[in-house]
Parts: C-alpha cells; sequence; structure tokens
C-alpha cells in the first residue's frame, strides 16, 4: 500500500477510504463499481457491520485502522477518542459508500460544503417536479397545484441536529441520515477531514468544527452569478432587509439573540443570517475573522434592539451619539448625566469586544423609547475598532460619535 504525507513530513498509511478512492478502476462509473478489487469489497462490507458497534468490537474491521492502538490503551478503560472517532468514519464511509457508482470520498468537501451542494441538487429537482406537475395540472385542467416535496429545508434542518449533538454518538446518528441523500445526488465528502472533525467535537477545537461548518454551508452565490444581490454582487446584511410582519420574524430575531454571548459562528441557528463573503480558504479552515466577528456582533445586537419593536430600528446615519441625543430629547428619559456617563463608557472602549460590552447595555435603553441604529456602522465601527492596520479608525469613529451627541437636536 502507498503511504501519504503529514504535517510533520513523515510518512503514513492512507486511511481506507483514501485506499478505496485510489483503487477505484477506471472507465464507466458501473463497470467501475463492479470491477472493485476483493480487498475493497470486503472492507466496505466490515465497516457496514460496524454501524451502531462499540469501536472495536468488530473483528473485520480491526485491520481497516489506521489509528494504531497499543497494548496499555486497547486495555484502558476508554479507547483513544482518535480510535473511536476513526470508527465512526469508516462507518459513515461504508454507508456513503454503498452502492454508490463512483467514489465518495472527495477531498476538500467538508461538512458544510457537502450539504450545501445537496441543498442545491434537491431545489433544482423540486424546480424540475413542480414544473412537470403544473404542466399535468394544465393538460388534465386540475386545480390542486403542485403536490411535490419541498426538500430546501430538509438539509438545513438535519444539519443543524448534527451541529447540536452533544456527543460523538448523536453527531453520528444524525449524519447517518444525511448520507443516503448525498448518495443519490452524487454528493462527496471528504472522510479524512471528516475524521479531523469527529476527533475535534467536544474539545477546545469544537467552535472551529462548527464555524467552518456554517461558513460553508452558507457560502453566498459568487459576484455575478445568479442569486447574487446587490451592484457589486453581496447580498445586502439581514437587518436591512428585515421586515416585522414577516410570519416568521419573531423566531428569527430569537435565533439572533441564542448567539449573545456566544463565540461567531458557532451558533447553528444564526447560520442562515450570515451574509459575508470570505475566501474558500478561510471559511474552510473556520477562521474567526474581524468581519466574521463584527458580523456576529451586529446581529446580535439587532436581534436584541428589534425584539417586539413593530418597526425595524435599523436607520441609516443614527450613530450611537446621535441616539443618545434622542434618548436624553425623550420627555421621562434618563438624565443627562446618566446618558453621557454611558456614552463615555462607549466611547473609551480600548478592545471591539469591549465596544461590543457596551453597546449591548445600550440597545435596551434605545428600545424602550423607540430609537434606531445604523446597524451598517455598528457593523463596520466593531470590526474597524482595534484593528492594528486601522491605527486611526477609532480615534475618527469616537470623534464621529461624540460630535453627533453634541449637535443641536433639530439637526439629530
Amino acid at each position: 500500500m502507498s503511504s501519504a504525507a503529514t504535517t510533520g513530513g513523515k510518512r503514513r498509511r492512507p486511511y481506507f477510504w483514501e485506499e478505496v478512492c485510489s483503487g477505484w478502476p477506471s472507465g464507466p462509473a458501473e463497470q467501475g463499481r463492479r470491477g472493485l478489487p476483493a480487498w475493497a469489497e470486503h472492507g466496505l462490507r466490515a465497516v457496514r457491520e460496524g454501524l451502531g458497534r462499540e469501536p472495536g468490537s468488530v473483528a473485520g474491521m480491526r485491520y481497516l485502522h489506521r489509528v494504531e492502538l497499543t497494548d496499555e490503551k486497547r486495555n484502558a478503560e476508554r479507547l483513544p477518542r482518535s480510535y473511536e472517532a476513526e470508527h465512526a468514519a469508516l462507518t459513515l464511509f461504508g454507508l456513503h459508500q454503498h452502492g454508490a457508482a463512483e467514489p465518495v470520498h472527495r477531498p476538500g468537501i467538508g461538512i458544510g460544503t457537502a450539504c450545501h451542494s445537496l441543498r442545491l441538487h434537491l431545489l433544482r429537482e423540486t424546480k424540475e417536479m413542480e414544473e412537470v406537475e403544473r404542466r399535468r395540472s394544465d393538460q388534465e385542467g386540475g386545480t390542486n397545484g403542485s403536490q411535490s416535496l419541498l426538500f430546501k429545508d430538509t438539509v438545513g434542518r438535519r444539519l443543524f441536529a448534527v451541529s447540536t449533538a452533544l456527543d460523538l454518538d448523536e453527531l453520528v446518528h444524525h449524519l447517518r441520515s444525511l448520507l443516503p441523500l448525498m448518495r443519490q445526488a452524487g454528493v462527496g465528502l471528504d472522510y479524512t477531514r471528516l475524521h479531523c472533525d469527529l476527533c475535534d467535537w467536544q474539545t477546545p477545537r469544537h467552535g472551529r468544527v462548527l464555524r467552518a461548518w456554517g461558513l460553508q454551508y452558507n457560502a453566498p452565490a459568487p459576484e455575478g452569478a445568479e442569486g447574487a444581490k446587490g451592484k457589486s454582487g453581496s447580498p445586502p446584511a439581514y437587518w436591512a432587509g428585515f421586515d416585522p410582519d414577516r410570519p416568521h420574524a419573531a423566531a428569527e430575531l430569537a435565533a439572533l439573540r441564542s448567539g449573545l454571548s456566544e463565540e461567531p459562528g458557532t451558533v447553528p441557528a444564526m447560520w442562515a443570517f450570515h451574509r459575508l463573503r470570505m475566501s474558500n480558504e478561510l471559511r474552510d479552515r473556520g477562521a474567526l475573522t474581524r468581519d466574521l466577528t463584527a458580523e456576529h456582533t451586529a446581529l446580535t445586537l439587532f436581534g436584541l434592539h428589534q425584539q417586539g419593536r413593530k418597526r425595524s430600528l435599523h436607520t441609516p446615519g443614527a450613530t450611537p451619539g446621535a441616539a443618545c441625543r434622542r434618548l436624553l430629547a425623550q420627555d421621562g428619559g434618563p438624565d443627562r448625566v446618566a446618558v453621557e456617563r454611558r456614552l463615555g463608557t462607549l466611547l473609551t472602549s480600548l478592545s471591539a469586544d469591549e465596544l461590543a460590552h457596551h453597546l449591548r447595555g445600550l440597545v435596551p435603553l434605545l428600545r424602550k423609547a423607540d430609537i434606531g441604529l445604523d446597524y451598517d456602522g455598528v457593523r463596520q465601527a466593531v470590526r474597524d475598532w482595534d484593528d492594528p492596520y486601522r491605527p486611526d479608525a477609532q480615534s475618527r469613529w469616537r470623534a464621529k460619535w461624540e460630535r453627533d451627541f453634541h449637535r443641536e437636536s433639530s439637526k439629530v
């Protein structure tokens, strides 16, 4: 068998799924599936036998593991996390590959990317089914309309279940429900990456895994492509198109508030509301960038601010300084000293995290007074506040907000 390079320069034996992929016969898809080597067929049967079984309990799978066990580890109360994760990846690969005409191990395709491709496939399939049923209904003079199944939410719901799993067993259980759909749609998965993700589940690296999945799944359409919005192809921010009268508006705001005090990109309920463009490399790494942190902060603050309000409180041009000035102008509002003290602590924030903390304290006062904020500006300010490559940005934001606060009320 061949070997593969590791990050440390050492050589390792390829994982079983990598060996199956490299040993797949060339030629037509159906012919290739029938021409699999005997060792691959035997191994695929063995890993399917491991579904629902304890790691290390299936004799036929033991030689397929590449995570080595010492006698001490084998006799320990619990097997190493990496071994349990490899068992899960092997069994999922066996289920995915079963009956597939092509190798399902696709290097570079993460869970989020695979689910994104599956969602697009099912949407196209649904549109085709609806068109066929519409034509049939027109021919038969029917009035029942389309009766096709709408798949567009199915993948998202299943990915949400996967992403909120509390342990490895629950995670694998939910992944099993996705794999038959992926196989039917011809969507593959990078099982080496999946093995790494399973190893990192419920560890300090858990957030990176979730962030990568969410960024991949919610990747916006490329600029200029069908579905891209805006003059430059950038989709507008969620708050810019928010309609309080939408049927699910309250549920959407609750999803945004669930991200308060959480690490950006790690809240599956919020994934659908991000509009950030990011390179594929950063998405795949689950990178925690300044832009992602700023958008997350603005989304959670907007969810808190908009709660229970009948009009959109995203108000272009309304800076925190201008909003505090309007707060003073209202009858029965807080006294000037209290407002000046709150704005002062906001303006003297030393970091973006501190700025977000003080904004979170201001927003409930503005909501109570029905005063809006410019969330495009909030996002940009949080993004720039402590950026070492923009050393003058913080002072510019401070000066603008303070100037807006002291402006004559008639001009606010």
